[in-house]
């Protein structure tokens, strides 16, 4: 079954709904533009922010509230988080992807109870790789998923690579990574933007080097993935939550129109060489 080139793109937190909107409607029209599947991502909780101080969100029922109004009004396809079992059900009612976040990965009941939430749909989940995981260590992940009902071949569950932590505020993006996600048959999705960030390296927020961001994003679709994540704001400094490590969004379709020409020079599944 073939999986569409796809880009992964929004807001890291709900904002105001204008600028989801205004990041809702200049996205649609470049991936549709660029022939690029889109899926409008925002979270309606932060739940691993640095400080207790810092902005979470509008919470599951209006952040949700907002996500079907920009469905409804935009036509695209949703992502979000959720972070506990109980989420899952009411969240799978609006959105087509459920996201595990990467810190989350491997809590069995969260994983189970996604499944079950979309088991009778042909909605999807996306599990970030623990910043904590070799890409090997997601087999075990994906055999909780498996045994629960949903296997990889229905490209139903993806794979999303965001950097490795190694300490000292610095996450390191290791691109033999992708070809090993690869070889567990899921859809691979690089995370540009959040394997960019520096967990914590403010003190009481996290930053980020989004002038790597293209750069990264060059290599992993010369490597080869099956789609781009990426958190785009109009004003990134003026973001709520992971400003630093964000797109801006007036600079997003000249870095897409990079990245599909050297994706293009390759196509999608071709193998190295080896030596």
């Amino acid at each position: 079954m073939s999986f569409p080139f796809t880009l992964i793109a929004g807001p890291c937190v709900i904002e105001e709904k204008s600028i989801l909107f205004e990041i809702a409607e200049e996205v649609s029209e470049i991936c549709d533009d660029l022939k690029i599947k889109f899926i409008f991502k925002a979270s309606f909780d932060k739940a691993n922010r640095s400080s207790i101080n810092s902005f979470r969100g509008p919470g599951i029922d209006k952040g949700l509230d907002v996500l079907s109004e920009i469905k409804q009004k935009y036509g695209v396809k949703l992502l979000t988080d959720i972070h506990e079992s109980w989420q899952a059900k009411p969240v799978s009612d609006i959105v087509d992807t459920l996201q595990i976040p990467a810190y989350l990965c491997r809590q069995t009941d969260l994983l189970l109870a996604a499944v079950k939430a979309i088991e009778e749909t042909q909605k999807s989940i996306n599990i970030k790789k623990g910043q904590f995981l070799a890409p090997w260590d997601m087999k075990q992940v994906l055999n909780k998923i498996n045994q629960a009902g949903i296997t990889c071949d229905s490209n139903r569950i993806w794979l999303t690579e965001r950097g490795t932590c190694f300490g000292y505020n610095t996450l390191v993006v290791d691109y033999r990574s992708l070809p090993e996600l690869r070889k567990l048959k899921c859809p691979v999705i690089f995370d540009a933007t959040h394997s960019v960030q520096q967990p914590g390296g403010k003190g009481s927020s996290s930053g980020g080097q989004r002038e790597h961001v293209a750069t990264l994003s060059r290599a992993a679709v010369a490597v080869g993935v099956d789609g781009l994540f990426m958190e785009v704001h109009p004003d990134p400094d003026k973001a709520l939550s992971d400003g630093p490590n964000m797109v801006p969004l007036h600079r997003l379709r000249d870095l897409l129109e990079e990245l599909m020409r050297i994706r293009n020079t390759k196509k999608l599944g071709e193998s190295s060489s080896t030596y």
